[in-house]
């Protein structure tokens, strides 16, 4: 791995002893096409390309997606910002893909499918959608608790021999799938939500993936919105917006919530950045302890906080900063789970 103390943007993070080496922040693209209300495709696209257009030449810049996120829209989308990029560009783009989710006419979910087949059949479909003949990074959404993780990774490691797939991933698993799936094949990231609010992977999960050699992709530094500083307490949510329903933005849950933000506002004040900014430096710190293992996706849906976030890679945080972002919010002081109830137990990285 990259060993750098710097925040410069000029240092890459390899994700894992064997993944790719990226610009140290991605972008998560499932805002623009779902879960978060309406989105602005035209806005979408010039975000993409704002992104790409902010790695430096030499590097490669992370591209998160999901099949399931609006139904295929997602990864549409991403294959029509790649053709209207300059080549230049879109030569830099590296695309991590979760496959998995089954889904209703209505967008319900109803389970996971981990089978060979499955993986076979999802990765025909996602590589029409993109326009590429491979996918950089390819993980199941979530395990599925009736097929051995061994089986699920072993397909993907037929499509990495058959050129399809570049690398392993796997997302929002526990210690023991972990070390399972790496014995099966070479891991190179684990996606999994980590932030402030966030923590749990602290304890068991984290260590383990350093220890096998897997890099971190972190979803949700913001906390979907709640610690970037631009959430209000009388905030409305649009019609489709899963935060309606997300136990972190209900009732006193979030005027708890906010009450932490307020906490940390104050710090980021102190530094002179925003809130959005310190919790992201706050995350890249953390993969910076350890040769610089993490790499932070952010939501950003505009290329106004998109700038904002790649801000974040400019903010320096002393031992004393961290301590202070920490006392602003503690380890485990969030209220709230991260996903309704239903969500939750389907989390294998929760058990």
């Amino acid at each position: 791995m990259t060993t750098n103390e710097s925040t410069s943007t000029t240092t890459t993070t390899t994700l894992g002893t064997t993944g790719p080496a990226v610009f140290p922040v991605g972008l998560g693209c499932m805002g623009m096409s779902a879960l978060y209300g309406e989105s602005d495709r035209a806005e979408s696209v010039a975000t993409i390309h704002a992104y790409l257009d902010a790695v430096p030449d030499g590097m490669d810049a992370l591209l998160d997606t999901g099949d399931f996120y609006g139904m295929g829209h997602n990864e549409l989308l991403i294959n029509e910002a790649l053709r209207s990029a300059p080549v230049a560009l879109r030569e830099r783009a590296l695309t991590s893909v979760k496959f998995g989710a089954l889904r209703t006419v209505e967008g319900d979910f109803t389970g996971v499918d981990g089978r060979p087949e499955a993986v076979k059949n999802f990765l025909a479909y996602s590589l029409q959608r993109l326009g590429r003949d491979h996918i950089d990074i390819y993980r199941i959404a979530r395990l599925d608790p009736d097929v051995p993780i061994e089986e699920t990774v072993g397909a993907i490691a037929e499509a990495v021999q058959a050129g399809h797939v570049r690398h392993i991933g796997l997302s929002e698993v526990g210690a023991d799938t972990l070390r399972r799936a790496a014995a099966v094949g070479p891991i190179a990231d684990l996606q999994i939500e980590y932030s402030l609010m966030s923590r749990g992977i602290e304890a068991e999960i984290l260590p383990t993936a350093r220890e096998l050699g897997i890099g971190i992709t972190a979803y949700g530094v913001l906390a979907r919105g709640l610690i970037s500083g631009h959430f209000g307490r009388d905030r409305l949510l649009s019609p489709g917006d899963f935060r309606g329903m997300s136990p972190r933005f209900q009732g006193e849950n979030l005027h708890r919530n906010l009450d932490l933000v307020d906490a940390l506002r104050k710090v980021a004040q102190e530094k002179g950045v925003s809130v959005a900014q310190t919790a992201i430096a706050w995350v890249l710190a953390q993969g910076r302890r350890h040769q610089v293992d993490i790499v932070p996706l952010v939501g950003a849906r505009r290329r106004d906080r998109l700038e904002e976030a790649l801000g974040a890679l400019e903010v320096e945080l002393s031992p004393a900063d961290v301590a202070a972002i920490e006392a602003a919010i503690p380890a485990g002081a969030a209220a709230g789970e991260r996903y309704p109830a239903a969500q939750m137990a389907h989390l294998d990285s929760e058990r």
